[in-house]
């Protein structure tokens, strides 16, 4: 990673710029053309360095919902319920936590209907009862890591 990549990365990190044209406004304030920059970015997420790119939505105001969830699954089935909850595309991501419930999740849903079925579905697929924990307040942290 050179500068070009942290400053890239440092600057995203705050969004594009909303005109017509963002990455050559982009490119502009980098000192670069636009199509380094998405090629930059491409490199990013093909290396691992970046696991994701793209849009933030507030999926209350579109009409989904989205939900933090957890498991308490025996360390034996680990690796086979996370196989399960991966190949579903409601599950953004998962992970491990050192607790009786050992796995988390996020479900992300077109409604809030589809939390309800889904949660019934991994319930039903695992065997396991889903700690549902939906949303009560959005709090906006600004959060940004600086490389």
């Amino acid at each position: 990673m050179d500068e070009l990549d942290r400053q890239l990365i440092n600057r995203l990190q705050h969004g594009l710029p909303l005109v017509r044209h963002p990455w050559e406004a982009l490119a502009e304030e980098l000192g670069s053309t636009a199509e380094v920059l998405r090629l930059r970015v491409q490199a990013l997420l093909d290396d691992g360095t970046l696991t994701r790119f793209g849009p933030m939505f507030d999926i209350d105001r579109l009409g989904g919902a989205f939900t933090l969830a957890a498991l308490s699954v025996p360390e034996a089935r680990f690796d086979a319920v996370a196989a399960q909850l991966e190949a579903m595309p409601e599950v953004a991501h998962n992970y491990r936590r050192e607790h009786q419930w050992n796995m988390w999740f996020v479900l992300g849903c077109e409604t809030p209907q589809g939390i309800t079925e889904t949660i019934a579905r991994i319930e039903a697929q695992t065997g396991l009862t889903v700690l549902n924990l939906p949303k009560e307040e959005t709090f906006h942290v600004g959060l940004h890591f600086p490389v």
